[in-house]
């Protein structure tokens, strides 16, 4: 197992709260999907989205902004690469402990800012993808997926 397969494995087992940004009501979007994979891992996971704030996803209301959503762990991010810097940025502010930058989603210089401010950082990864790869066990109370 490499360093960064024990970081992934250890933020997939020990994160309890994650903000999910860009989370949607849409079941044909991939942030549907995994935002359905955390809850059903036990996870206390948050969508956030302010076009779809005052929604719901996956029985979860849908909050307008990061920061009616603390405390926060982590905050796993479905925004474009140009955006995610702001996210982190603000997720850093507000003393999440991990973000998780989804498949095809990076920002080098964010996460360099990120790192230095002692936040673990992942980029372009996804953690349904991770957590199979990994053969991870179900979460406690958790069913085997």
């Amino acid at each position: 197992m490499t360093d960064e397969d024990a970081t992934i494995r250890d933020l997939l087992l020990r994160t309890r709260r994650i903000a999910v940004v860009g989370a949607s009501d849409r079941p044909d979007r991939p942030s549907h999907g995994v935002f359905g994979f955390l809850l059903a891992r036990g996870y206390d996971a948050v969508p956030v989205n302010p076009v779809r704030a005052g929604r719901t996803v996956q029985g979860q209301p849908v909050l307008a902004g990061l920061a009616q959503a603390v405390p926060l762990d982590m905050v796993d991010v479905f925004r474009r690469s140009s955006e995610a810097g702001a996210v982190m940025d603000e997720a850093v502010r507000l003393g999440a402990k991990s973000v998780w930058l989804q498949l095809g989603v990076a920002d080098e210089d964010a996460a360099a800012r990120a790192r230095a401010a002692g936040v673990t950082v992942v980029m372009d990864r996804c953690p349904v993808i991770e957590w199979r790869r990994l053969g991870l066990p179900p979460r406690i109370g958790q069913q085997a997926p």
